[in-house]
Protein backbone atom coordinates (compact mmCIF):
# COMPACT_ATOMS: atom_id res chain seq x y z
CA UNK A 1 0.00 0.00 0.00
CA UNK A 2 1.35 3.44 -0.88
CA UNK A 3 1.61 6.48 1.39
CA UNK A 4 -1.61 7.97 0.00
CA UNK A 5 -3.53 4.77 0.77
CA UNK A 6 -2.11 4.55 4.29
CA UNK A 7 -2.94 8.17 5.01
CA UNK A 8 -6.48 7.82 3.63
CA UNK A 9 -7.01 4.70 5.74
CA UNK A 10 -5.82 6.58 8.84
CA UNK A 11 -8.10 9.51 7.95
CA UNK A 12 -11.07 7.16 7.67
CA UNK A 13 -10.39 5.74 11.13
CA UNK A 14 -10.03 9.18 12.71
CA UNK A 15 -13.41 10.28 11.29
CA UNK A 16 -15.00 8.02 13.92
CA UNK A 17 -13.61 10.33 16.61
CA UNK A 18 -15.00 13.55 15.10
CA UNK A 19 -18.34 13.50 16.92
CA UNK A 20 -16.77 12.28 20.15
CA UNK A 21 -14.23 15.11 20.08
CA UNK A 22 -16.99 17.65 19.36
CA UNK A 23 -18.98 16.30 22.32
CA UNK A 24 -15.99 16.52 24.65
CA UNK A 25 -15.16 20.03 23.43
CA UNK A 26 -18.79 21.16 23.89
CA UNK A 27 -18.86 19.81 27.44
CA UNK A 28 -15.53 21.43 28.32
CA UNK A 29 -16.52 24.84 26.94
CA UNK A 30 -19.94 24.60 28.65
CA UNK A 31 -18.17 23.82 31.93
CA UNK A 32 -15.93 26.84 31.41
CA UNK A 33 -18.94 29.14 30.99
CA UNK A 34 -20.88 27.67 33.93
CA UNK A 35 -19.07 29.26 36.88
CA UNK A 36 -18.79 32.75 35.34
CA UNK A 37 -22.51 32.61 34.47
CA UNK A 38 -23.48 31.54 37.99
CA UNK A 39 -21.22 34.18 39.55
CA UNK A 40 -22.87 36.86 37.44
CA UNK A 41 -26.34 35.71 38.55
CA UNK A 42 -25.29 35.59 42.23
CA UNK A 43 -24.60 39.33 42.23
CA UNK A 44 -25.90 40.84 39.01
CA UNK A 45 -25.86 44.36 40.50
CA UNK A 46 -22.11 44.14 41.12
CA UNK A 47 -21.61 42.89 37.57
CA UNK A 48 -23.59 45.86 36.26
CA UNK A 49 -21.42 48.18 38.37
CA UNK A 50 -18.26 46.51 37.09
CA UNK A 51 -19.51 46.84 33.50
CA UNK A 52 -20.24 50.53 34.13
CA UNK A 53 -16.72 51.05 35.52
CA UNK A 54 -15.31 49.67 32.26
CA UNK A 55 -17.45 51.99 30.18
CA UNK A 56 -19.71 49.28 28.79
CA UNK A 57 -22.92 50.99 27.63
CA UNK A 58 -26.22 50.06 29.28
CA UNK A 59 -24.35 48.13 31.99
CA UNK A 60 -27.40 46.62 33.71
CA UNK A 61 -28.95 45.42 30.46
CA UNK A 62 -25.60 44.06 29.30
CA UNK A 63 -24.99 42.32 32.64
CA UNK A 64 -28.32 40.52 32.34
CA UNK A 65 -27.69 39.78 28.65
CA UNK A 66 -24.23 38.33 29.33
CA UNK A 67 -25.39 36.25 32.30
CA UNK A 68 -28.42 34.95 30.40
CA UNK A 69 -26.44 34.16 27.26
CA UNK A 70 -23.72 32.35 29.20
CA UNK A 71 -26.19 30.26 31.21
CA UNK A 72 -28.30 29.49 28.15
CA UNK A 73 -25.08 28.64 26.31
CA UNK A 74 -24.13 26.14 29.01
CA UNK A 75 -27.41 24.29 28.64
CA UNK A 76 -27.51 24.35 24.86
CA UNK A 77 -23.87 23.29 24.47
CA UNK A 78 -24.33 20.38 26.88
CA UNK A 79 -27.40 19.23 24.97
CA UNK A 80 -25.91 20.01 21.58
CA UNK A 81 -29.03 21.97 20.71
CA UNK A 82 -28.87 25.04 18.43
CA UNK A 83 -25.10 24.72 18.83
CA UNK A 84 -24.15 26.79 15.79
CA UNK A 85 -26.60 29.52 16.77
CA UNK A 86 -25.70 29.85 20.48
CA UNK A 87 -22.00 29.87 19.62
CA UNK A 88 -22.36 33.25 17.87
CA UNK A 89 -23.40 35.35 20.91
CA UNK A 90 -20.89 33.44 23.03
CA UNK A 91 -18.19 34.49 20.54
CA UNK A 92 -19.33 38.10 20.98
CA UNK A 93 -19.03 37.72 24.77
CA UNK A 94 -15.48 36.42 24.34
CA UNK A 95 -14.57 39.34 22.07
CA UNK A 96 -15.94 41.81 24.62
CA UNK A 97 -14.10 39.99 27.44
CA UNK A 98 -10.84 40.08 25.50
CA UNK A 99 -10.98 43.79 24.77
CA UNK A 100 -12.48 45.04 28.06
CA UNK A 101 -10.70 42.80 30.58
CA UNK A 102 -7.87 40.69 29.21
CA UNK A 103 -6.11 42.46 26.32
CA UNK A 104 -4.23 44.96 28.49
CA UNK A 105 -2.68 42.03 30.38
CA UNK A 106 -1.12 40.51 27.28
CA UNK A 107 -1.54 36.98 25.97
CA UNK A 108 -0.62 34.77 28.96
CA UNK A 109 -3.45 33.17 30.93
CA UNK A 110 -1.22 33.29 34.01
CA UNK A 111 -1.31 37.09 33.86
CA UNK A 112 -5.09 37.19 33.21
CA UNK A 113 -4.35 37.77 29.54
CA UNK A 114 -6.56 36.96 26.59
CA UNK A 115 -5.26 33.42 26.02
CA UNK A 116 -8.22 31.51 27.54
CA UNK A 117 -11.02 33.63 26.03
CA UNK A 118 -9.23 33.34 22.68
CA UNK A 119 -9.17 29.54 22.98
CA UNK A 120 -12.88 29.55 23.90
CA UNK A 121 -13.56 31.69 20.86
CA UNK A 122 -11.65 29.29 18.61
CA UNK A 123 -13.67 26.34 19.92
CA UNK A 124 -16.90 28.29 19.42
CA UNK A 125 -15.87 29.03 15.83
CA UNK A 126 -15.31 25.29 15.37
CA UNK A 127 -18.86 24.67 16.65
CA UNK A 128 -20.23 27.26 14.21
CA UNK A 129 -18.41 25.65 11.30
CA UNK A 130 -18.74 21.95 12.24
CA UNK A 131 -21.90 21.85 14.33
CA UNK A 132 -22.44 19.72 17.42
CA UNK A 133 -21.66 16.33 15.95
CA UNK A 134 -23.69 13.14 16.03
CA UNK A 135 -23.93 13.04 19.83
CA UNK A 136 -26.33 15.95 20.02
CA UNK A 137 -29.95 16.98 19.94
CA UNK A 138 -29.12 18.96 16.80
CA UNK A 139 -28.44 15.63 15.12
CA UNK A 140 -31.73 14.16 16.35
CA UNK A 141 -33.94 17.14 15.49
CA UNK A 142 -32.14 18.55 12.46
CA UNK A 143 -30.42 15.47 11.03
CA UNK A 144 -28.09 16.52 8.26
CA UNK A 145 -24.87 15.41 6.66
CA UNK A 146 -23.38 18.66 7.97
CA UNK A 147 -24.00 17.85 11.67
Amino acid sequence: MNLHGLYMGFTGITEYFKSLSLLIARLMIAYGFYEPAMNKWKDIDSVAGWFASMGIPFPTINAYAAATTELLGVGLLVLGLFTRLISLPLIVIMIVAIFTVHYANGFSAGANGYEIPLYYMIFLIIFVSHGAGKFSLDNIFFKSDNI
